[in-house]
């Protein structure tokens, strides 16, 4: 009786054992899932991947600052990233439509766009700029812009203020594209997009300038689906913690040669 009796202790410890293990491992799986996480273990972000030097393909792979800022939030959280691509026109309905966790993908807060997902503090700021051909001179400030044809990514913060200026409006899904068609005579007139875009066209070799100043500062930020307020303040904290270490500043000098947050906000038309 007494064998049996510790047979039976030590299968049960055996059990109770085996049941730590397997909940410390479930214990492990649901703090990779604690976030509502589309994919176990993974932070799934999307870009258009069509937004140089942002985000964009090079040799088969997603590659930008998006993209870095992005990797390095998922492995301050314990996740493994997972970059994905979604066309930028759609890419708010993906989100909702819980096709991946976040978007990292260069997308402005505004008012409008914040009914339907949360979103973190900005994790840059860029100014929203009329472009134009480097020969162009008729075009001198954004009332020169009536009539003209304008070239703008669709369902970007642009597109309403172009639609302000003119009734000719052409959609893009590239920045570059539009830019380039800029040094195209006769296809158009003038493009609006990010100052930080333009820019790095400029250093590409595109034959383009700029008009006047930035029309507003834009705040990009990262979007997450708006019951997700656990996730969406993780990552706020990740973003945090880089800004405080340096991490953040090493990547955007590494993409800009200046960090894209420094920027006095005090005068600065925010656009909402």
């Amino acid at each position: 009786m007494r064998k049996w009796k510790s047979l039976l202790f030590l299968l049960m410890a055996t059990v109770l054992v085996l049941a730590a293990c397997g909940s410390k491992k479930s214990g492990a799986n649901d703090a990779d899932n604690e976030y509502g996480l589309v994919n176990k273990g993974k932070l799934t972000y999307a870009a258009s991947g069509l937004y140089k030097p942002f985000n964009f393909e090079e040799n088969g792979e997603l590659t930008g600052f998006d993209m870095e800022i992005g990797a390095e939030i998922a492995e301050r959280m314990g996740l493994e990233p997972n970059p994905v691509t979604n066309p930028f026109e759609t890419i708010l309905q993906g989100l909702v439509a819980n096709k991946y966790d976040a978007i990292i993908g260069s997308m402005a807060y505004t008012k409008k766009r914040a009914e339907q997902a949360a979103f973190t503090k900005p994790y840059y700021y860029s100014g929203g700029m009329i472009w134009v051909a480097e020969d162009n001179n008729e075009i001198q400030s954004p009332e020169d812009l009536k009539g003209k044809k304008i070239g703008v990514i669709a369902q970007s913060t642009y597109e309403e203020p172009a639609k302000e200026l003119s009734d000719n409006i052409q959609y893009y899904s590239s920045d570059v594209v539009a830019l380039k068609d800029l040094t195209v005579e006769n296809r158009l007139d003038a493009v609006i997009t990010a100052d930080i875009v333009g820019f790095e066209a400029q250093d590409n070799g595109f034959a383009i300038k700029e008009v006047g100043t930035p029309l507003w500062v834009e705040q990009p930020s990262i979007a997450v689906k708006k019951d997700n307020e656990e996730l969406r303040d993780a990552i706020d904290k990740a973003l945090q913690e880089m800004i405080d270490d340096g991490t953040y500043d090493e990547i955007s000098q590494k993409w800009f040669g200046r960090n894209l947050l420094d920027i006095d906000l005090e005068n600065a038309e925010l656009l909402e």
